[in-house]
């Protein structure tokens, strides 16, 4: 079929649509309108932009869409498209023969006509945020960043200096805690992208892009096994071997020397947490001390902000306990470990 009778199609299918109806960009999330539909462009307004709201789409540019989808076998990667090229398949998926598979991240050309999954009505997605509540993850990152988020907006951070010591120590253990189960959270998530991502093909998302890629770990194989390779390969067992950390401590426990015999030791402080106080609120349930329409006005953007919340950062108590350690570094020749006193 030639790309003529396509374009009239789709330009039929965009004068058919209602005033207010609402595209979304596949990949970048924005939400516009078409404004007018000429011979040789379709013009759009985005709604969510100050500047550059106005843009004409170009037929010659949909053409070069159309024959990169009629070249793919599988659909077109939208993750190859080119900047700000994020608006013509959306537009092109009103023609009843294309659509967008978000889940797989490609427009493709169908046998049969499809519906256009990624229309919306602005009246309609506004109704739909006010039927329907929000709930809470049961995710400990969540509970301790809204914790963290309460603590951030009624402590000015201008000058951490200025902060009473009890802040600190809240701030502290917050983000301690955060930074761990983040990198759980991230660590699941990962698992999970892992089996819809193409290997080097960067996929694009509303706050960034990843890509798959291929770390390699490698470990020894026995020891005497690999003396015999590199022995066998002409080289002096003499060159690669070293002294080991851990039969070097095994060796002082038999003896009378001290790890200052054998190590260069540096002594350094530095801070961690003594302890968590568990039976301070958390989020989940009736136990936290931030309102639930605070929780949940702050992520549909229409709750009004809390004035004063006495809790876990008021004057109340602590929610964990710091303590100041010492951290030994020791060095055996150009090898370096670190020993904390727990």
């Amino acid at each position: 079929m030639p790309f003529s009778v396509t374009w009239h199609t789709l330009l039929d299918e965009c004068e058919d649509l209602d005033d207010d109806a609402t595209l979304l960009t596949p990949l970048s999330k924005d939400r516009f309108r078409i404004t007018d539909v000429q011979e040789h462009r379709i013009v759009i307004e985005f709604l969510d932009r100050d500047v550059d709201e106005m843009r004409p789409l170009q037929r010659d540019q949909f053409e070069t869409l159309y024959e990169r989808i009629s070249d793919a076998v599988d659909g077109f990667d939208l993750s190859r498209l080119p900047a700000d090229a994020d608006p013509y398949p959306a537009v092109l998926s009103l023609h009843p023969r294309f659509e967008v598979d978000e889940n797989v991240g490609v427009i493709r050309e169908t046998d049969e006509p499809t519906g256009s999954p990624i229309i919306t009505r602005i009246d309609d997605t506004e109704s739909a945020e006010e039927t329907i509540e929000r709930t809470e993850p049961d995710v400990d990152v969540y509970s301790d960043a809204l914790l963290l988020v309460d603590a951030l907006e009624r402590n000015g951070l201008s000058s951490l200096e200025a902060l009473e010591t009890p802040v600190l120590i809240n701030l502290y253990t917050l983000l301690s805690d955060i930074q761990r189960d983040a990198n759980d959270l991230r660590q699941d998530v990962t698992d999970v992208l892992l089996d819809r991502l193409h290997h080097d093909q960067p996929v694009h998302g509303q706050f960034g892009s990843v890509q798959r890629t291929t770390r390699r770990n490698r470990d020894l194989r026995d020891d005497e096994a690999v003396l015999a390779t590199l022995e066998d390969a002409g080289v002096d067992r003499e060159r690669v071997l070293s002294v080991n950390r851990k039969k070097v401590d095994e060796a002082l426990k038999v003896t009378e020397l001290s790890q200052s015999d054998v190590y260069q030791i540096e002594e350094t402080e530095y801070v961690r947490k003594a302890e968590v106080n568990e039976e301070q609120p958390r989020v989940h349930g009736e136990r936290c001390s931030i309102p639930r329409i605070y929780r949940h006005g702050r992520l549909d953007g229409r709750g009004a902000r809390r004035s004063s919340v006495e809790g876990p950062f008021g004057s109340s108590g602590v929610r964990g306990s710091l303590m100041g350690t010492t951290s030994e570094r020791s060095y055996t020749g150009d090898t370096q470990r670190t020993r904390r006193d727990l």
